[in-house]
């Protein structure tokens, strides 16, 4: 579970196209236009050097108009259906539309402009009636409910029968089963919504972007490490306002000053400005489109026959239900609330230790967290920087996944990239067979949305036997390097990194026949379960002897201050866990908001956490204006799947634990031939189930956050 943690974060127009997959020839003519043509790249990769803003808009509309000749020759033939040429085909179908949307709806996220903008506004509604156009078609789904009816007399294998479910679900739950005055009013729906959460992402970033603290007194930098200081000072150097120092609402600007300045006014405007974004009720507020987003979900839910979009939702995860995943987040709430309380109470004792005769703040939470860890454990955060050099973290991580499968990582210096901070490195077994490429995009930027997230530009499957190779990327916001002194991550920074490097292994190591059902097309709350184990190797000591070497020296990190900071790692989890299931509770909210009930965003959001008896000094990890996961990505009644999928991490870690190896070979086998390389081909839970041999256990999860004895 991350902080910051948006690492499915997709548009949703690219979830839809994410089916639309392709096989026609690309148009005559149009030979001029990279999409239209083979990438002549290494290893098919998109070739970013020779794409431009221009090339998108007809890429799209050719992409479009040749999927509807193909989907037109599916159902208008006159052969009986079958799973070849009606499921299979349409499986098949839309290559061109799918090759333009990975690219520009990943650019869209991690490089955006003023110009990509006006084109995602352009195309929202074009893709969203195109996708209707399928969906909604009666002719198409005719012959696909033909070929689902006779599914159980069609000796499918099991992977075939999943598609075949994947697909008939797909335009069930998109509205074929609808009258003709319910599907116009779907698409209306559909339309708007395309532009609403297109949007609010754009608000987000804006706002983001428009907002920097700029100190001039040197007074006010007190308690704030040189590292963060000098940073700052080239943030407003780099602004044009050399000899201040400027601080932003990007995380790795907001979260040190937070935890670490001494100055309290400034913490609480600089916390005000974080937890207030997209909330001013200016052209960047996104509080009425939360509204109208609320709606239309439950508007949706209600058409297809269902008692809210959080019923719609959980019917296809592991929890199927609203009431199984409140169970969930209940019970971890009775056993976290009282924990974050004493937290409370044990931090204004620090205050008041101090002299402030002052009542504990929110602003204040960071700050003197890291007082009371310090005192409590002598462990300082920032003392482990130095021995997390971005290479070196990168590098140990290589060593980890070769130790566990055999696979290695090499630098492609040559492979064309869509920005300058971007690296590429091919993936290769043992053997040296090719398994895929991955990108690497670390650094925050004014043209990255925030947060972390691992995406794809091409999808594993099968093609005439031979496997297509995966291309995936990771996108983080990290801190960069600073003059001379390279990149140094923090633990929570080497964290995400790991988390992120995991859900890339789904996709990379994904060895399935259907892209539909490839490496991370699995519910939401099993999505985040290799992402999740991996954050459990990345302070094992038998992994810290691979990369945790001080950038100066070489020295490896002293043993002592691990032992720190594992001694640390479970103060403050209360807090933790709260902030954090006061946003899945948040979320669970407003996706069970019945339909023509309309919300205010704020007002819902404090009767929420009045209800749950949210401490004031606790805000939910997202509020409601920047809740980017539910209402510009794909985690709509979804948020708590972190917590989910960790009841299983937990557990699966413990497998490799359990062993006495972390490295054991049939353990970690057993997770790639049955978690990684599955996919959507199975059941999550029985994937597990194959795995481990039983249900995951919750003890392993309330023991790694400490919350074992609270119950």
């Amino acid at each position: 579970m991350k902080k910051m943690n948006l690492k499915k974060g997709i548009p949703s127009m690219l979830l839809v196209c994410g089916m639309l997959l392709v096989t026609d020839k690309m148009a005559l003519g149009q030979s001029t236009n990279p999409f239209m043509e083979t990438y002549n790249t290494p290893y098919g990769v998109p070739p970013f050097n020779k794409i431009t803003n221009a090339h998108f808009v007809p890429a799209f509309q050719e992409g479009m108009k040749q999927q509807q000749q193909v989907v037109a020759a599916i159902y208008k033939q006159r052969s009986v259906p079958t799973f070849v040429n009606t499921v299979v085909a349409l499986e098949e179908s839309g290559k061109l539309l799918s090759k333009v949307s990975t690219v520009f709806f990943n650019l869209s996220s991690a490089n955006t402009s003023p110009e990509l903008e006006k084109i995602a506004q352009q195309m929202a509604p074009e893709l969203s009636k195109h996708s209707d156009d399928i969906y909604l078609n009666a002719e198409l789904f005719k012959r696909v409910k033909a070929v689902y009816d006779k599914r159980t007399a069609s000796k499918l294998s099991a992977e075939q029968q999943r598609l075949l479910e994947k697909t008939y679900k797909a335009f069930v739950r998109s509205g074929a089963n609808l009258n003709e005055a319910q599907q116009q009013q779907m698409r209306a729906i559909n339309k708007e919504f395309s532009l609403l959460t297109l949007n609010f992402g754009q608000h987000l970033l804006a706002e983001v972007n428009a907002y920097e603290l700029l100190i001039d007194n040197q007074a006010d930098l007190a308690g704030l490490p040189e590292s963060v200081k000098a940073v700052a000072a080239a943030s407003a150097k780099q602004a044009g306002k050399e000899g201040k120092w400027r601080f932003t609402l990007h995380t790795p600007s907001v979260t040190p000053f937070l935890q670490y300045s001494e100055n309290r006014a400034l913490r609480e405007k600089m916390y005000n400005a974080y937890i207030n974004r997209a909330n001013h009720d200016d052209e960047h507020d996104n509080k009425k489109i939360i509204s109208r987003i609320v709606a239309l979900r439950a508007e949706k839910a209600a058409l297809l026959g269902y008692n809210s979009h959080a019923d719609f939702v959980l019917e296809e995860s592991m929890a199927k239900s609203p009431k199984e995943a409140y169970d969930l987040l209940n019970g971890l709430w009775d056993a976290a609330l009282p924990v974050a309380k004493q937290e409370a109470v044990d931090m204004q004792k620090m205050m008041d230790k101090e002299g402030r005769n002052e009542q504990l703040e929110a602003w204040d939470w960071a700050h003197y967290a890291d007082k009371v860890r310090k005192e409590r454990y002598n462990y300082d955060a920032e003392a482990l920087r130095p021995y997390f050099q971005i290479d070196n973290v990168r590098e140990g991580f290589f060593k980890v996944v070769n130790k566990l499968y055999g696979i290695t990582f090499t630098l492609l210096p040559e492979v064309p990239v869509y920005h300058k901070d971007v690296s590429a490195y091919q993936v290769k077994e043992a053997d040296g067979t090719h398994i895929g490429v991955i990108y690497m995009d670390f650094f925050t930027r004014s043209s990255k949305r925030g947060g972390a997230w691992m995406t794809s530009y091409a999808t594993q499957s099968y093609e005439n036997g031979k496997r297509v190779a995966p291309v995936v990327s990771i996108v983080c916001n990290f801190s960069g390097p600073n003059g001379d002194e390279p990149a140094l991550f923090t633990a929570d920074e080497v964290t995400t990194f790991y988390h992120e490097m995991g859900h890339a292994l789904h996709g990379l190591l994904s060895n399935v026949k259907y892209r539909s059902l490839a490496g991370t097309s699995v519910p939401r709350d099993f999505v985040e379960l290799p992402s999740q184990v991996m954050e459990h190797f990345a302070f094992e000591p038998e992994v810290l002897q691979f990369y945790a070497k001080h950038y100066k020296t070489g020295a490896i990190v002293p043993q002592e201050l691990i032992d720190r900071m594992k001694n640390a790692s479970k103060f403050n989890q209360g807090f933790e866990t709260v902030e954090y299931l006061a946003a899945a509770l948040l979320d669970m909210g407003f996706h069970t908001v019945p339909a023509g009930k309309e919300v205010n965003a704020t007002e819902f959001e404090t009767s929420e956490m009045n209800k749950y008896g949210l401490i004031k000094q606790i805000a939910p990890r997202y509020r409601s204006t920047y809740f980017q996961h539910i209402f510009a990505s794909g985690y709509s009644a979804g948020y708590y799947s972190y917590i989910w999928s960790a009841v299983l991490d937990s557990d699966a870690f413990a497998a490799f634990k359990e062993s006495g190896n972390i490295f054991n070979p049939e353990v970690a086998n057993s997770f790639r031939k049955n978690v990684l390389e599955k996919g959507g081909t199975v059941e999550p839970m029985d994937l597990y189930k194959a795995f481990r041999g039983k249900e995951p256990n919750m003890k392993y999860l309330l023991k790694d956050r400490g919350l074992d004895k609270a119950l």
